[in-house]
């Protein structure tokens, strides 16, 4: 049974109901002072005391999506990782369908109703970074009457270590986007989520480290031309979003200032402004001063020509450590007077995914908005 499994949810409960239970029905005969009434109540205590913190450790995992799987809990990550060829050439980039599964919260299991969901396999042309994602396609895509239309796409990514099926099951990004769409408040899109982490366990923060990972052009160059051999993405200029939480928001803000011909719009939930560089990043930068500032937003925004792109920012007032450096950056960018900025501030909110089920709807609605498509 998985780390995430609902059965091992409620067999930890269980087991800490039961304990707990049993505590209370030995404790007389456990009243002694000899050893073995002193051990009986220690053991009984410590295994009730294990088995609590157990169920609400569970319970945590499940609703924040902390650790996808007991090897990931364990730091044995074995996902799909990453190659590097430094000498070019080889293979071109591909994408394999690996899953299929329909939307939650439909009313039938048909695409033509509820879209559909499908696990790939990505691997990047250039870069040669290989990493799984989700792909959600909305019911038009089905509609044998519309076999021919093309439709705008975004990015989503989840913030580091985060799992790409937290998207899905925790974010409800594809049930969200489907109902947004069925209301008339967004058109329907093409979703590709995953998390940014593609060379695990390693944190790149989407940069191109000299060396190493080019993280930052796989998701600007590889990942939109294997999604778009694959599927039908419009070749519009300005067809691309991208959006993320905590670090795939410091990703999504930073891909669509780089690269403001790929993404036409950027959004960061909860997000930052500057790569930190602490053990899980290592040395991201090996001692390029530019590279480091430019990884700057808040730097990039004042020193290099404007992007022609808009952007979504996200903070609370209380609850939320990046509300001060939030404000600042939307002054920033609206002194250039070209980039776009919009902002959504809740009142309270921590960083954590009830405060980002609260901003998707209207991030969705928002860069649904800004992209072209058809």
């Amino acid at each position: 049974m998985g780390l995430t499994s609902n059965k091992v949810l409620l067999l930890s409960v269980l087991c800490a109901v039961a304990l707990f239970i049993g505590t209370v029905w030995l404790w007389p005969r456990l009243a002694g002072r000899g050893w073995r009434a002193v051990s009986g109540r220690v053991g009984l205590l410590f295994a009730t005391q294990l088995a609590l913190f157990a169920a609400v450790g569970l319970a945590a995992n499940q609703a924040f999506g902390f650790y996808a799987s007991w090897s990931d809990l364990f730091g044995q990550e074995d996902d799909q990782g990453v190659v590097v060829d430094h000498a070019g050439g080889g293979p071109a980039g591909a994408l394999r369908v690996v899953d299929t599964r329909r939307v939650s919260g439909g009313s039938a299991g048909r695409p033509q109703v509820t879209g559909q969901i499908q696990k790939v396999a990505i691997s990047g042309r250039t870069t040669r970074i290989a990493t799984p994602a989700f792909v959600y396609l909305p019911p038009e895509y089905f509609d044998p009457g519309q076999r021919t239309r093309t439709f705008p796409a975004a990015v989503v990514l989840t913030g580091y270590p985060g799992t790409a099926e937290a998207l899905v099951e925790k974010l409800h990004y594809p049930r969200t986007a489907r109902e947004l769409a069925a209301d008339g408040r967004m058109r329907p899109m093409i979703l590709v989520m995953l998390r940014p982490t593609v060379a695990p366990p390693r944190d790149t923060e989407c940069v191109d480290i000299p060396g190493g990972p080019q993280t930052e052009s796989f998701f600007a160059k590889d990942l939109p031309e294997a999604i778009g051999a694959q599927y039908r993405v419009s070749k519009k200029p300005g067809s691309w979003g991208i959006i993320g939480n905590s670090t795939g928001g410091y990703c999504a803000l930073k891909l669509a200032m780089h690269h403001p011909d790929v993404f036409a719009a950027g959004a960061g939930l909860s997000a930052y402004y500057k790569a930190p560089i602490d053990p899980t990043t290592g040395d991201l930068f090996q001692g390029d001063e530019t590279l480091r500032n430019e990884a700057d937003l808040r730097w990039f925004i004042k020193h290099r020509p404007a992007p022609a792109t808009s952007l979504l920012v996200t903070s609370s007032r209380v609850g939320e450590s990046n509300y001060k450096a939030t404000l600042k950056f939307i002054d920033e960018v609206k002194a250039t007077k070209k980039t776009r900025i919009s902002s959504i501030t809740l009142d309270t909110g921590g960083h954590n995914f009830n405060t980002w089920r609260r901003e998707i709807p209207p991030t969705l609605e928002w860069i649904s908005g800004r992209l072209s498509g058809r």
